[in-house]
């Protein structure tokens, strides 16, 4: 069979072509294959996205440590509201109060107890006591005077201890506004306030008990005026006897 020139060529072609795929499938067939390789994509918005969660939580954090720390301000000053001062002057002015006490308690005569106070003032100013013998009357006019002399020395004796007490109520005075001054919470300032509150009191328990000592020498002396205006006036009327004057015959 006779093969003309076209056919001829368009043999060849669908040859080579067959010959071109066989290769090309014996050429895959021989190289291996590797996997490939994923590619990093770059999201803008899911990167903003993670930035403003961590900002977000950076804020959250300086807002505990900034409670926190003011938490701890907090307990320091409740510390510092709660630190006490010592109060050394106490014992002194107790014991200033105790002396004053005594030195009270030495009045001699009418005494400062209520429950003998009536029976001692009787005793010294009877008042009216016209019955009584001369030599009577002349001792208890000497015990009204003695116990007179006696109420006045009392009350110089208090006198003089309050002003000893003024020199060191002077130095408890300035070491008690120094604490006052120097205080670091509430509660020093509020003791030192007391502190000075109670050398205030102490003081006045000083000036009243200095005028009742002067109160009761007065009031003596100005009963034994009274009682010897009494006796006084008790002798005369026993001098005159009835009033009837002497008539000569």
């Amino acid at each position: 069979m006779k093969v003309n020139a076209k056919s001829r060529t368009s043999l060849l072609a669908v040859t080579g072509l067959g010959l071109a795929i066989t290769g090309t499938t014996l050429v895959g067939t021989g190289i291996p294959s590797y996997p490939a390789q994923a590619l990093v994509v770059y999201d803008p918005t899911n990167y903003s996205q993670n930035l403003l969660t961590a900002a977000r939580t950076l804020q959250t954090v300086n807002n505990q440590i900034r409670s926190l720390q003011n938490e701890a301000r907090s307990l320091l000053n409740e510390a510092q509201n709660l630190k006490t001062i010592g109060f050394p002057e106490l014992q002194a002015l107790t014991q200033t109060l105790q002396q004053i006490d005594g030195l009270m308690g030495q009045a001699q005569g009418v005494r400062f107890q209520v429950s003998t106070l009536n029976q001692q003032f009787r005793q010294l100013y009877p008042m009216g006591g016209g019955g009584l013998s001369l030599n009577a009357q002349v001792r208890a006019a000497r015990s009204r005077l003695d116990n007179e002399m006696n109420a006045f020395e009392h009350t110089m004796t208090v006198q003089a201890q309050v002003v000893e007490n003024v020199q060191s109520d002077t130095a408890a005075l300035a070491a008690l506004v120094d604490r006052s001054q120097g205080a670091e919470g509430a509660l020093q300032a509020a003791q030192a306030t007391n502190q000075l509150l109670a050398l205030t009191a102490k003081q006045q328990f000083q000036i009243q008990q200095l005028l009742a000592a002067q109160y009761r020498a007065d009031a003596l002396a100005r009963a034994s005026r009274a009682q010897a205006a009494s006796d006084a006036e008790a002798a005369t009327t026993k001098f005159l006897g009835d009033g009837t004057g002497y008539t000569p015959n």
